[in-house]
């Protein structure tokens, strides 16, 4: 059986008790199209605000662009973690098949030369499999990390939790938030601007 959300009142302002700019997260406003958010977040894009963000109930093509997000450097991280696995493969490999070791203030490591079948101590094409795994964990473990740091997660709370209209984005509508730590934010100005792209409610979020 699917359940349908309730159908909230059209072109709306949530009315309450001002909130004292100090607890002031920001302003929210609610929209009922990809077509809206996109144009909304060109609109504040242009407006030159920074500490903002989109929230939708499904990957919007294009939000990216139309937000002025840069491209992220996930990649440069993957390539720097699988660099690592190949040199941590290689040293291990080496290391763990040397015969001798000596380092500066370190007791020298004296090794067992046995050779087998007459291959080489340092065989590299072995030692391939080994540098191969650990090129992938470690590429694999930057971008996973990684993403997490970026997008700040795990995140167990933010401000729009406590909005009643904003369970509907994982449902049917978007929503743009612009918060009060940017610095072209005001509260008259940002209203008025969100104001001027037609939302179905505004609403302002405490910290």
């Amino acid at each position: 059986m699917t359940t349908l959300p309730t159908t909230a009142p059209q072109s709306t302002t949530a009315k309450s008790d001002p909130i004292p700019d100090r607890y002031l997260y920001g302003v929210m406003a609610e929209f009922t199209t990809p077509a809206q958010i996109m144009k909304a977040a060109e609109k504040v894009r242009d407006a030159g605000y920074r500490w903002w963000d989109c929230h939708t109930p499904f990957p919007v093509h294009g939000l990216d662009k139309a937000m002025g997000i840069k491209p992220t450097i996930l990649p440069i991280l993957a390539f720097l973690g699988g660099l690592t696995g190949v040199v941590l493969g290689l040293l291990l490999e080496v290391f763990t098949n040397a015969t001798g070791f000596e380092f500066w203030l370190v007791v020298p490591i004296r090794g067992y030369e046995f050779l087998v079948s007459g291959k080489p101590f340092h065989s590299y094409p072995a030692f391939i499999p080994v540098i191969f795994e650990l090129t992938i964990l470690m590429a694999a473990s930057a971008v996973f990390f990684g993403m997490l740091i970026f997008n700040k997660l795990p995140t167990f709370y933010h401000p729009v939790f406590k909005s009643q209209r904003f369970s509907r984005v994982t449902d049917d509508r978007f929503f743009l938030v612009i918060e009060s730590r940017d610095p072209k934010f005001s509260r008259q100005k940002t209203r008025a601007l969100l104001e001027e792209l037609d939302p179905v409610s505004m609403e302002e979020l405490e910290s």
